[in-house]
């Protein structure tokens, strides 16, 4: 079957365009004389080789290899190939490698390699067992956590209102709506009105609120159960039970890959910030802050125009990744 026909190998996107310009730019031509035995292609002074083509594949995951073993497969993969060098000679020859955002995207690889050959020493199975236990014992609130609850309330001036409240049919049952609407029309909490009453969850040593609430909303039993009226400081409350939490109780086996990973993660950051912090020392920087007061920030929202791609991505923001990298076929 021609190229032509498989859409899905065939979608070529502006943010993958960018990545293959970058990556044609700095792409030596092979000598065709010394390798004539081995040319599969050439477009103009490029030339692909047996070689070439081998590292494309090869450097696959194993699902995409295997979708390339047939002569039609591989042929297709070299027409794809062939297309990549097309448009990327195309776009060279119409000044794209100089755009800013083309030489952006070519540092951000450049940027991505510096830092994966500067650490890639770093592995995570450098993290001893001491630490990990180390972590574990000084952070054990991060893994063991008490019973907590959620609740509504209405909190009103007296307990005449608090009654009134309690008789309507709307304060009971597992249906919210109704407990929101009542809380609407009596709370007199501003805070807590704006959100339907909601106290969000809390354990039973909660100190921000009023000891009389916690108590009473650790004596509700089943979700939908409502209080009798709480006299406090403010006035009376009434709450809904709404939500519960078993005590989250884990052993250093549960999480130890865990913090194994986060330590890892924080290892890597840290040396990242001291070698950072070493080149910029080296360089000759200028910075000047106070005319940051020029620039002006669009807020309108209509448009992705000026977006950069998030970092590891090569496609415009708002566009889905191209379908059609000879590199990483699928992805940009």
């Amino acid at each position: 079957m021609h190229m032509a026909t498989r859409a899905p190998c065939l979608a070529w996107g502006f943010g993958l365009l960018l990545l293959l310009l970058a990556a044609c730019q700095n792409t030596p031509t092979r000598s065709l004389a010394s390798t004539r035995s081995d040319v599969l292609a050439q477009i103009d002074d490029v030339v692909i080789t047996v070689a070439d083509f081998q590292e494309r594949i090869n450097s696959q995951s194993p699902y995409v290899r295997a979708r390339y073993t047939s002569l039609e497969h591989k042929k297709e993969f070299l027409e794809n190939l062939i297309k990549f060098e097309i448009l990327a000679k195309e776009a060279q020859r119409r000044g794209f490698d100089k755009d800013p955002e083309v030489v952006r995207t070519m540092k951000q690889v450049m940027i991505q390699k510096l830092l994966q050959q500067a650490f890639d020493k770093v592995r995570i199975e450098d993290i001893t067992e001491a630490e990990i236990k180390a972590y574990f014992e000084s952070h054990l609130s991060e893994f063991n956590k008490p019973p907590e609850v959620r609740v509504s309330m209405i909190l009103v001036r007296d307990e005449a209102t608090a009654r009134k409240v309690l008789e309507d049919s709307r304060s009971k049952g597992l249906e919210n709506a109704g407990f929101r609407e009542l809380v609407a029309q009596y709370s007199i909490d501003a805070e807590t009105r704006e959100r339907g009453g909601d106290l969000r969850f809390f354990d039973a040593d909660n100190r921000e609120l009023p000891r009389e609430i916690v108590e009473a909303a650790f004596k509700l039993q089943n979700i939908g159960d409502t209080s009798p009226a709480i006299k406090t400081r403010g006035g009376y409350a009434i709450l809904k039970l709404t939500g519960q939490r078993k005590a989250l109780v884990r052993t250093l086996d549960d999480v130890r890959q865990q913090i194994r990973s986060k330590l890892y993660r924080e290892r890597r950051q840290k040396l990242m910030q001291e070698y950072e912090a070493e080149l910029r020392a080296k360089a000759k920087v200028v910075v000047h802050p106070e005319r940051l007061a020029k620039v002006v920030v669009d807020t309108s929202g209509g448009s992705d125009r000026g977006l950069q791609p998030a970092p590891g991505s090569f496609h415009p923001p708002g566009q889905a990744a191209p379908q059609a990298s000879p590199a990483m076929p699928g992805r940009p």
